[in-house]
């Protein structure tokens, strides 16, 4: 398995994303970012480095179905796909996947939203990356967080590794845990963005909205990160559990901003409790005119 020879100029293939938009443009539908362009080019990114794929099957059966998909939806129903045409044990399939994958960014935003081309490769690492039964009777756990991470350098994992936090949530969390240090900041992100109870288009994570105690180490290791990418993404985990632990949110952030907040920490809490101060929280109030004054 290899990189494929272009015939007509003798040069080496490499594996290409199609061009979209850095933002949602208005009048045109989010799920066409995965529609028969996505699928084409993800069929020869595989060909490439496996010339056995079927591409020419494999392209008729994603296409099959996808008209009424809406982007998600999409998402899983090209994963299903690739799982009919790319080798039967999980292991090798995913070694195809990894080696079809495009050069790893340090900030994905500048790819806009090109990197939802990526989000069938996720979708197959949530779906089969936990069963024995599809590997050999192997556990697969450590080839999806290896996945998972790799993906997350191209666009993010933050929708595949909540099932993984659903299943196996001590074992997924020591994993971030050694994560949160990861030189990538779209790694950190993922710890902070991927264990949000209420991560929207991802499954809520019941057991965090019953009890967001298990995040908060996250939280508080990643609050001063030097990216404002994780920085936000911290903010928003807050809102997400404020909604059904305000007083928690509320603590914490008066802790931290008793504790000197710099400029930055105090965006952040101020971000963070940005909700319940609109719907009139008095609390919520007076953490923010205090983020704002510097004084507690």
């Amino acid at each position: 398995m290899g990189l494929g020879i272009d015939r007509a100029t003798m040069t080496p293939r490499v594996p290409t994303i199609p061009p979209a938009p850095r933002s949602i443009q208005k009048g045109t539908p989010l799920k066409l970012l995965l529609g028969q362009e996505a699928i084409e080019c993800l069929a020869n990114n595989l060909q490439t480095v496996d010339a056995g794929f079927p591409a020419s099957r494999f392209c008729e059966s994603a296409r099959t179905g996808l008209e009424q998909l809406a982007i998600m939806q999409r998402g899983l129903h090209i994963a299903k796909a690739l799982h009919a045409f790319l080798p039967g044990n999980y292991e090798e399939a995913v070694q195809v996947l990894m080696a079809s994958l495009t050069p790893e960014k340090s900030d994905t935003e500048e790819l806009g939203l090109a990197g939802f081309f990526y989000l069938p490769h996720s979708f197959f690492v949530s779906e089969y990356g936990q069963d024995e039964q599809h590997n050999s009777g192997n556990d697969p756990f450590e080839t999806s967080m290896l996945a998972l991470h790799a993906l997350t350098t191209r666009f993010t994992s933050e929708f595949a590794i909540r099932t993984f936090l659903i299943k196996q949530q001590v074992r997924t969390l020591e994993k971030l845990d050694q994560w949160i240090t990861d030189p990538n900041p779209q790694v950190r992100r993922l710890c902070v963005e991927g264990t949000r109870p209420r991560l929207p288009w991802g499954k809520r994570i019941a057991s965090f909205v019953a009890d967001p105690k298990p995040t908060l180490p996250i939280l508080e290791l990643l609050k001063d990160d030097p990216s404002l990418y994780v920085r936000r993404s911290v903010a928003n985990h807050l809102g997400d559990i404020a909604k059904d632990h305000p007083a928690l949110v509320y603590a914490t952030c008066e802790r931290w901003m008793r504790s000197g907040a710099s400029s930055d920490l105090r965006w952040l809490i101020r971000h963070a409790v940005r909700y319940p101060a609109k719907n009139g929280d008095a609390r919520a109030l007076k953490i923010r005119a205090a983020a704002k004054s510097s004084a507690l």
